[in-house]
């Protein structure tokens, strides 16, 4: 990777969100990390991200409005949305990765989707 790319994890749950990390740090990703949807706009505001992945359900702004959230004020952004909570006829805007999956599994997600919006633009 050339340039270090900036991903955003917000995850309500502690050893996802810090193993996670610790998985991307090492892949040589830059990670900001939030537990809720709070937190995570203070990183909007404040840092560069490239890529968002974060937890549908979570207790303080998650959800419905979590979602409603990036789609209107974050359109650019890619994000990747990961629960084991939804259903495929779910009308998600976003990729949806199901819990559990493999750290590997989401890079390779990372990846693909940054090449797609790459070839596309």
């Amino acid at each position: 990777m050339s340039e270090q790319i900036s991903i955003l994890l917000v995850e309500d749950e502690d050893a996802i969100r810090l193993t996670l990390r610790d998985y991307l740090q090492r892949k040589n990703y830059r990670v900001l990390v939030a537990s809720d949807g709070v937190g995570a706009i203070k990183h909007l505001l404040d840092d560069h991200v490239d890529v968002i992945v974060t937890d549908y359900r979570m207790e303080i702004l998650g959800g419905d409005y979590w979602l409603r959230f990036l789609q209107r004020f974050v359109p650019e952004k890619l994000v990747i949305i990961t629960s084991g909570f939804l259903r495929p006829e779910f009308p998600i805007p976003f990729e949806i990765l199901y819990k559990p999956f493999d750290y590997v599994e989401l890079e390779e997600l990372i990846v693909r989707l940054r090449a797609e919006r790459a070839s596309s633009s």
